[in-house]
């Protein structure tokens, strides 16, 4: 065999698909339910990522809630069909250093002018945070959400 032909061998081998590609796949942060009603118009162009490892840009969050009040942890656990643990935080908490005071002010003017913070855990190092208010009128949870790497 030539040395053309064994170094042409080893590009063919490299170029392979390979279990990395798999791998590299599953280390994607998961997602949850955020949207399956119309997105408030005060929600549409906010521009805003939050700021992790991966900082991920915030995003609509509009579901269907025919409760009277915003839904307990395990209540939206169930609305974004998450089966893990899902935590409130304080807008403290979220925000110490008020940098996403904007999106917090959008929330509220989409919803009843009060937010809810939750945090839903994918595992050890991921997470997404959802910012909803209640906008009881339309029967919906309303917000933004943005995912986070946090190691």
């Amino acid at each position: 065999m030539s040395s053309d032909d064994a170094y042409s061998s080893f590009l063919d081998q490299a170029n392979q698909d390979t279990e990395a590609s798999k791998r590299s796949a599953s280390t994607k942060i998961a997602s949850t339910k955020s949207i399956d009603t119309e997105v408030p118009v005060e929600l549409q162009n906010v521009e805003q990522y939050y700021t992790s490892e991966a900082d991920e840009p915030f995003e609509p969050v509009s579901l269907q809630w025919n409760g009277n009040n915003m839904p307990s942890e395990n209540e939206f656990a169930d609305l974004i069909g998450h089966d893990s643990e899902v935590s409130t935080m304080s807008t403290t908490e979220f925000d110490p250093h008020e940098q996403y005071k904007s999106i917090l002010q959008a929330v509220e003017r989409a919803g009843d002018g009060k937010s809810r913070i939750f945090r839903v855990d994918h595992g050890k190092t991921r997470a997404e945070y959802y910012v909803v208010s209640l906008d009881r009128q339309k029967g919906k949870v309303v917000g933004m959400k943005a995912s986070a790497v946090e190691s």
